[in-house]
């Protein structure tokens, strides 16, 4: 390996141990070689999704910058490259052979945060949620080695499960970015404005709903864990168990995202990587390898 794909794999690990410390403790269970992929693909959605969030840049400004991110993503897979970051990722996908249109994908995806700050009905959110959320879990698949093609399914629905909690857990966050991801006929219905930062009844209403919706979600995903083999069976489990705690967190607050953030903690994330990389994931049959 190149001194630049080891700078670039090392800096896709501190980006996502730094950033998305959910994935870092659950890949952390990974071989060496898988966990530093998964590391890669996070990276590429990270940076991406900081170019969405530039503050002091307007839409078209953003949506220039992400063009040239996204021209200089493809050139990396298409020849020589100088960004250690983006040379990890091509890395990645080639020796993975993730489908590229995965990537358009999520890139298109990342184009409507520049131009909708919110999506009327649930499957209008999920138009969104399919370039952003679950094409990461096809992303991911072929790292982690499934051992039956019906993983696919079970991967998006994490993917959108992961990408709703975090919905619900940045709720004022994304308020300050003049953003809301949470249906307006849900919104409506519970007669709930999320724009006031209050704790409504109708609030508290509305966000055990989506926990609800957010759960069946994780329940879809966590048929997945039995097509895939231990290791990565055991990083899957441990991310899915870290992501539900947001949910914990979030009812413990009584539906408080306003006034903080719903965090599990650092020592509590590796507690639970630890118990799960010695045990197993809880109660998951593992099915057989198919034929190929």
């Amino acid at each position: 390996m190149s001194d630049l794909l080891r700078a670039g794999y090392r800096e896709c690990a501190r980006l996502t141990r730094r950033h998305g410390t959910t994935y870092y403790w659950g890949a952390a269970i990974l071989p060496r070689t898988q966990r530093r992929q998964v590391y890669t693909v996070y990276a590429l959605c990270r940076l991406a999704d900081d170019i969405i969030d530039v503050a002091d840049l307007d839409a078209v400004g953003r949506g220039r910058e992400l063009d040239r991110f996204q021209d200089r993503f493809n050139a990396a897979l298409n020849g020589p490259c100088d960004d250690p970051v983006l040379a990890a990722v091509a890395d990645t996908v080639i020796r993975r052979s993730i489908d590229r249109e995965c990537f358009d994908r999520f890139f298109g995806a990342m184009r409507m945060d520049l131009t909708r700050s919110s999506y009327r009905t649930w499957d209008d959110l999920c138009g969104y949620m399919e370039g952003s959320a679950a094409v990461i879990g096809e992303m991911m698949l072929p790292i982690l080695e499934p051992t039956s093609r019906r993983a696919r399914e079970p991967a998006r629905a994490l993917g959108l499960a992961f990408q709703l909690t975090n919905f619900l857990r940045d709720v004022g966050e994304d308020l300050d970015r003049g953003r809301i991801y949470l249906p307006q006929e849900d919104l409506e219905r519970f007669d709930a404005d999320p724009a006031e930062r209050r704790v409504t009844p109708g609030w508290r209403r509305l966000m055990a709903y989506e926990v609800d919706r957010n759960r069946e979600l994780y329940a879809r995903a966590r048929q997945g864990i039995a097509m895939l083999p231990p290791a990565s069976a055991r990083c899957v489990a441990t991310a899915q168990v870290l992501y539900a705690r947001i949910l914990e967190r979030i009812e413990a607050r009584g539906y408080d995202v306003f006034s903080g953030r719903a965090v599990v903690p650092t020592a509590a994330k590796a507690a639970t990587a630890g118990r799960i990389l010695l045990i197993g994931p809880p109660r998951i049959a593992v099915e057989p390898r198919e034929a190929a």
